[in-house]
């Protein structure tokens, strides 16, 4: 039995791409993995807290050492790392904005990537100063976009700043099994969006039936 966290980051409701995708992607894997369990997190209707000093002043300290003050500064954190490190499986819908993530997943990120929870700092091994913390586990990365070309040898390569960050910060936490799933032409609309949408939902329903 594994344990699914599905995180959607668009801010739209049923106009969301993204949304869509990531729901169809969850339903369809519980068909086939009843057993299953999953957590839900929408960041991008209720998001996360960017960082501040307080925050820092905590996450580069002992518990012991905290205030009240940076107790509080660090517990929405601590929160999310939890939820994150008890998950097996991550099902995240991150639509691309101004060619790369929403702020408001870049804040979720800065939230969970801590020293001593998902990475480990070891200033003395001059070879590999950070170490992983997050292994074995499995990423699926749904990402709408308003055009396309942005894949590899496309028109937009060297603009596509959302695929390459996401796989160096999660790599950079130990996660290196990572799927994406495109929902393209957004903008355009009728039937070049539609050709994209049956598309995803054909690697849904291949990627969900393993």
């Amino acid at each position: 039995m594994a344990h699914l966290l599905h995180i959607d980051a668009s801010p739209r409701g049923t106009r969301s791409q993204s949304r869509r995708m990531t729901r169809e992607f969850v339903e369809k894997w519980q068909l086939a993995h009843p057993n299953d369990t999953v957590t839900y997190r929408d960041i991008g209707r209720h998001p996360v807290p960017h960082v501040d000093e307080s925050w820092i002043a905590a996450a580069f300290s002992s518990p012991e050492q905290h205030t009240p003050e940076l107790q509080k500064a660090i517990s929405i954190s601590d929160q999310l790392v939890d939820e994150f490190l008890a998950a097996d499986i991550y099902v995240i819908g991150v639509p691309m904005y101004n060619f790369s993530v929403p702020s408001t997943f870049k804040a979720y990120i800065d939230q969970i990537v801590r020293v001593g929870r998902t990475v480990a700092f070891e200033p003395n091994d001059s070879a590999n100063v950070f170490k992983p913390l997050v292994l074995g586990k499995k990423m699926f990365i749904v990402e709408a976009r308003g055009d396309s070309g942005f894949h590899p040898g496309g028109r937009y390569e060297k603009m596509n700043h959302h695929d390459p960050y996401l796989v160096t910060v999660f790599g950079f936490m130990g996660i290196t099994d990572i799927t994406f799933i495109h929902v393209e032409n957004e903008e355009y609309g009728g039937d070049k969006l539609a050709e994209s949408v049956a598309r995803a939902s054909t690697k849904i329903m291949e990627l969900t039936a393993v």
